[in-house]
């Protein structure tokens, strides 16, 4: 079975086509069906390797939506090797600005009034251009200096029809590949998907400045510029001018006269915040997008590509985190497949065996040598060649850690992202637990608590009726006879111990009204000691049970590491 070829998409479908002969192979491209938009003359002569640094290239050549997939993939070490990652992660949708004329006439439009009367000044040159949008630097009639980034032209007609090209070629590989069922294309199709059509609405880019400023307020050493409402629109945002030069731009000398490390740190500490506790976090840190300020802040760019994670999903990346600075292969390995979704080839022998040998690998290591960030895209690529999809936020953070590494040494050589990571991370955590301490959810707490309290009489009823007339049922598949005995024994021996400590509570309820000679803090003194009685049998049930459990756990534990 091939594609069906739509006459209006025939040139995506060659430069498609072209790129998997030029990077992949001509089984390849007879397999997912493209050969049919191919002329004779078109399918190059075989060659050597190509280097990774073309296919960057390529793709930019190919437009605005192939340069954005190159950017996501350059995160999803589980599809490209090593060298192909580093290319795409270098990226950049730069292009031929479009005519001031095209300028003038969107912001006309968009905004509702003339440039004129909008803008006391507007330069016509842009300061930067990229394949969705340019910028232009102006000033507003009061005098406030911004900057004016309007969208291309014609651009969301384009984009439309490569995800609609995109759509159709990634469905096919799901259907009718094996490797597209692997690594769930579709998947990470909807991910792109969702990303662009976000990117291309500068409403939601607008609200992104808003809402990431106001979280990371607290940092006084980090900025991001914010939005004027009255003249944003979904083709043009206008916000805050911040006067700076990209961090990879900064010179020997400046970096000497820099105190980089506590800005280094604060950046660090602010993208984890982003990521672990607020739940929305600016998804592209490359370099370009992070400016150092001239009054010596950091100004993070570019807000349009922006990730969330869910509070669930927040709690399984600081145990992933945690697990792997500390060097727990196995704990790490069950995190991440509970996080993550399995597929029919999911071979978790082969996984448990990878993340296992990549952590211990890293145990021999010193702090300064463990790469937090590179650990967390071996583990996403280790999931991908066993069959299990990880989740998009555990590969972009990966992703983000390695950026922020290549960020934090250029303003300060000596900077430590994994001890950062350390630093971090439990403090987080805490603020998180903090801010999940709501009283709303304390009230839903108590609500559980109280249907709890209140069915358990009638649980308890039911389970001592199903014991008195024999009809209590346990199924259960075992091969060491003598522990299960050993063990109802046990929860029978504590059922027992737990009713007579009840029954001396109620007693004590009781003898409370009875008056007699005999008292204790003026109470009646056999309930007092009934009372005292109960309390130390209740000290001692739990003692004992806490202690059986922490003998039977180190048990297993030696048991584990003898086999």
């Amino acid at each position: 079975m091939s594609i069906s070829f739509k006459a209006q998409h025939l040139k995506r479908y060659k430069d498609i086509a072209l790129l998997f002969l030029k990077y992949g192979n001509a089984d390849m491209v007879h397999q997912f069906g493209l050969r049919g938009a191919l002329a004779d003359e078109d399918v190059p002569a075989a060659g050597g390797k190509n280097p990774p640094e073309e296919l960057a290239n390529d793709l930019e050549a190919m437009g605005p939506t192939f340069v954005k997939l190159g950017q996501i993939l350059s995160s999803r070490a589980d599809l490209l090797p090593d060298p192909y990652l580093k290319a795409l992660s270098r990226l950049q949708d730069k292009v031929k600005p479009f005519p001031y004329a095209d300028v003038e006439q969107i912001v006309t439009d968009e905004l509702g009034v003339r440039m004129s009367k909008a803008f006391q000044e507007f330069d016509q040159e842009p300061l930067a251009a990229a394949s969705l949008g340019q910028v232009h630097r102006a000033r507003l009639r009061d005098g406030r200096p911004v900057v004016v980034k309007i969208q291309r032209p014609g651009i969301r007609k384009q984009i439309a029809e490569d995800l609609e090209v995109l759509e159709e070629i990634v469905t096919f590989f799901h259907k009718h590949t094996r490797m597209g069922r692997r690594y769930q294309f579709v998947n990470i199709f909807e991910e792109f998907q969702k990303t662009l059509i976000s990117e291309l609405d500068y409403l939601r880019e607008a609200a992104n400045l808003q809402v990431i400023g106001g979280n990371l307020q607290e940092f006084n050493k980090i900025i991001v510029p914010q939005p004027v409402a009255d003249y944003t629109t979904r083709a043009v945002l206008t916000m805050d001018f911040i006067s700076g030069k990209k961090i990879t731009s900064i010179t020997a000398l400046e970096r000497m006269e820099l105190d980089g490390a506590p800005l280094a740190d604060a950046l660090f500490q602010a993208y984890l915040k982003q990521v672990l506790v607020d739940g929305i976090f600016h998804a592209d840190p490359h370099p370009g997008n992070i400016f150092l300020t001239e009054d010596r802040r950091i100004a993070l760019l570019d807000l349009g590509m922006v990730g969330r994670t869910t509070p669930e999903m927040q709690e399984k990346l600081i145990k992933v985190l945690i697990a792997i600075s500390e060097g727990k292969g196995e704990e790490a390995v069950a995190l991440v497949t509970q996080m993550s979704q399995t597929t029919e080839y999911f071979d978790e022998g082969q996984f448990r065996r990878k993340i296992a040998t990549l952590v211990a690998e890293q145990q021999n290591n010193t702090l300064h040598q463990i790469d937090v960030g590179r650990i967390l895209l071996e583990v996403g690529k280790a999931a991908g060649q066993s069959g299990l999809y990880v989740p998009v936020e555990l590969t972009m953070l990966g992703k983000t850690l390695l950026q922020l590494d290549e960020i934090g040494r250029a303003l300060d050589k000596n900077f430590n992202p994994n001890a950062a990571v350390q630093r971090h991370v439990s403090d987080l955590l805490n603020r998180k637990l903090k801010n999940d301490a709501t009283s709303g959810r304390m009230y839903a707490s108590l609500l559980e608590m109280k249907d709890f309290v209140g069915g358990l009489p009638n649980r308890i009823n039911k389970v001592l009726d199903a014991v008195g007339n024999s009809e209590l049922q346990v199924k259960v598949k075992t091969t060491d006879a003598h522990l299960l005995i050993e063990g109802f024994q046990k929860v029978a021996n504590r059922i027992t111990t737990g009713l007579i400590l009840a029954a001396l509570i109620i007693g004590a309820a009781l003898l409370m009204q009875v008056p007699t000679s005999f008292q204790i803090f003026g109470y009646p003194g056999l309930a007092i000691l009934c009372f005292v009685a109960a309390a130390g049998g209740g000290f001692w049930l739990v003692f004992s049970i806490v202690l059986t459990d922490q003998k039977t756990k180190r048990k297993a534990r030696r048991d584990n590491e003898r086999s």
